[in-house]
């Protein structure tokens, strides 16, 4: 068995058991109807705080494709998330004085996850330790977001998103948007971004753990009455975007590009956030699959024809195509709850929440560009400039 395979077994063999943990952390459902007492709802908000854990590192794995920067993106996600999570609950004990429970611990990595999901915008192109950074600076922003979300009125309601397609995916998409268009690190564009059957193999193995483990995620904060509705609808749309992103992969470019193929098939899970819970009972399943079908074919769609057209038009590139699923699936998820409810605040909700942490990021790119200093090409997607390697000479 060759080292690749090897490790891609004992990776597999590792998610397995944290799925299994994860499970048994979660094994106190009871029906819709019955109290909680709080023992067992804590240990049921354990088994969600690993499990959005074990999601945040799986992130790490599906942006881990070029085949020079894999331990970089390992290294960044662990201090982005690092960085984000510690200030985001220094913010909640010191200005909101919120107790700490394993809510804030889930609100906590929900902050980090959202981040993570940003960096794949500009990723690659700033400083290591600049991770770190971004994580004190992003905490804040989101901070503010989730603040703002919960506790203004906007045309008369607030914002429906238990899933999070607005408070984390659009956050993530048009901060990380905000942070690369005053980077401008044009030299990007150079990247041929060249990848090896290995590292794609850790991209398929993440998104489809991540896909198993999502209904964790939309479900984290809801009480026991809306967990099965949530998982239900939630696996619903993650199997029609598995079907839409395939078919348009295949009827577009003749055969699956599995970088595409990938993140696309994850749509359906980022677009039902908003309408998670919003559909009549009896057609929410139907209703869901429906969502998913358009948003894995929007989302594929727009991996193949907008991500070239948007970063030549921006001047930037968004390197993980993070846009085409987050931002793409989060819009998707905002029309369709505002259709289902009948109220456009979800619409203006996020049409400010964009504004917000485009500026926002806008302003932390500038910080970042001004403490970074000169990034070269050979830096760029690049483990040599942070890594000890102890690698055997290749062969001529």
């Amino acid at each position: 068995m060759n080292v690749g395979r090897k490790i891609m077994l004992g990776v597999t063999l590792a998610s397995a058991f944290m799925v299994l943990i994860i499970a048994m952390g979660s094994s106190g459902f009871v029906s819709a109807d019955a109290p909680i007492d709080g023992i067992l709802e804590d240990n049921f908000k354990f088994g969600k705080n690993l499990a959005v854990w074990f999601m945040l590192m799986m992130v790490a794995f599906l942006m881990i494709f070029i085949k020079k920067y894999e331990w970089g993106v390992a290294l960044a996600v662990l201090l982005s998330a690092a960085g984000s999570f510690v200030a985001y609950l220094a913010i909640q004990d010191f200005y909101f004085d919120q107790a700490w429970d394993q809510t804030l611990m889930i609100r906590a990595v929900i902050c980090a996850i959202t981040l993570v999901i940003a960096i794949g915008v500009f990723l690659g192109t700033v400083k290591m330790w600049q991770y770190l950074f971004v994580g004190l600076l992003f905490a804040p922003v989101y901070a503010f977001v989730e603040w703002f979300m919960g506790s203004t009125e906007v045309l008369g309601g607030f914002a429906v998103d238990p899933g999070g397609s607005i408070l984390v995916h659009m956050c993530a998409a048009y901060f990380g948007l905000g942070v690369a268009l005053t980077l401008r690190r044009k030299e990007a564009f150079n990247e041929p971004q060249h990848t090896t059957t290995h590292s794609v193999s850790f991209v398929w193995l993440a998104a489809m753990i991540l896909w198993v483990l999502w209904p964790a995620f939309v479900t984290s904060l809801l009480g026991p009455a809306d967990i099965a509705m949530g998982t239900m609808t939630c696996y619903m749309a993650g199997i029609g975007s598995v079907i839409s992103a395939y078919v348009v992969c295949t009827v577009v470019q003749k055969k699956v590009n599995p970088l595409i193929y990938t993140y696309a098939m994850l749509a359906g899970p980022v677009a039902i956030g908003a309408p998670l819970l919003s559909m009549d009972a009896e057609w929410a399943p139907w209703g869901a699959l429906a969502l998913g079908l358009i948003a894995g074919a929007i989302s594929a769609i727009s991996f193949i024809y907008l991500q070239p057209r948007l970063c030549k038009a921006l001047g930037i590139v968004d390197v993980m195509g993070v846009h085409n699923l987050h931002g793409i699936g989060g819009w998707i998820g905002v029309f369709a709850s505002a259709l289902i409810i009948g109220s456009f605040t979800n619409v203006a909700v996020a049409i400010a929440v964009v504004a917000i942490t485009l500026a926002l990021g806008a302003v932390i790119g500038i910080v970042l560009r001004l403490t970074g200093g000169k990034v070269s090409e050979e830096q760029m997607f690049s483990d040599d400039a942070d890594f000890i390697k102890n690698e055997a000479p290749s062969e001529s």
